[in-house]
């Protein structure tokens, strides 16, 4: 048997619940925590959460809520009792702030709050019309996410120690520190503008990371898991 560690996410960005269902068999053991994003969104993916919730694994509904607030408040509401463990929203206060309201109290559900995506440079966000950097707008997002009451925040692996800092100074110790965009030294970088390793990214104070492709993509996904949960145990 291999021991899963909780702090690995493996994201099932499959095209169907079918393929899902089989890449969960075939990572067996190896992983208890996975990500249903909004590929599976689009297709039956409240019920596959349910049913991996149902076997004892926990669930990150990636969905990125952005929109008027009142939107995202009942949304959250319709997710706080579904069992589901961590759900992803935009990083603006009014989103924040909202999704904290929707998600109410006693729900086990936990916000958290996406900076700025692990795809996209300075280069791309001076495209889009921001004002500041990826750190610096980072930096930005962190301070307002730990205003807001949300539970953690979604960022590279590069800001994770700036925010595990920043949660530190607010005394906030159990603030979530979620780093999508990691690859092993053995791996394609893929789409991932901002990547590092396992290793690098929970030695920058991640409390989870994101590792995909590295994973889902190869000959052997278990493997692959273990080689991965390897690495986070040497930081």
């Amino acid at each position: 048997m291999i021991k899963p560690d909780p702090r690995l996410i493996v994201p099932l960005d499959l095209s169907t619940t079918a393929g899902a269902r089989d890449m969960v068999a075939a990572l067996g053991d190896a992983v208890s925590f996975y990500k249903v994003g909004l590929e599976l969104l689009a297709t039956d993916g409240m019920a596959l959460a349910r049913e991996l919730k149902g076997q004892g694994k926990q669930v990150f509904l990636d969905w990125k809520l952005h929109d008027i607030g009142e939107t995202v408040r009942r949304a959250a509401a319709a997710l706080a009792g579904s069992g589901c463990d961590l759900l992803t929203v935009h990083a603006e206060p009014q989103v924040m702030a909202a999704a904290v309201a929707g998600r109410g109290e006693g729900s086990s559900l936990k916000i958290l709050a996406v900076t700025v995506l692990t795809s996209l440079t300075d280069a791309d966000l001076t495209e889009m019309g921001a004002a500041f950097g990826t750190r610096d707008l980072v930096e930005r997002r962190i301070g307002q996410a730990l205003k807001s009451g949300v539970d953690g925040i979604v960022s590279s692996p590069h800001e994770a120690a700036m925010a595990r800092r920043m949660a530190d100074e607010a005394g906030r110790p159990g603030f979530l520190i979620v780093t999508p965009g990691v690859r092993p030294a053995w791996s394609a970088k893929n789409d991932q503008a901002r990547a590092a390793t396992p290793k690098d990214a929970i030695a920058n104070g991640a409390t989870h990371i994101v590792c995909g492709r590295p994973i889902t993509a190869a000959a052997d996904p278990r493997e692959a898991a273990r080689q991965v949960i390897a690495e986070m145990a040497e930081a």
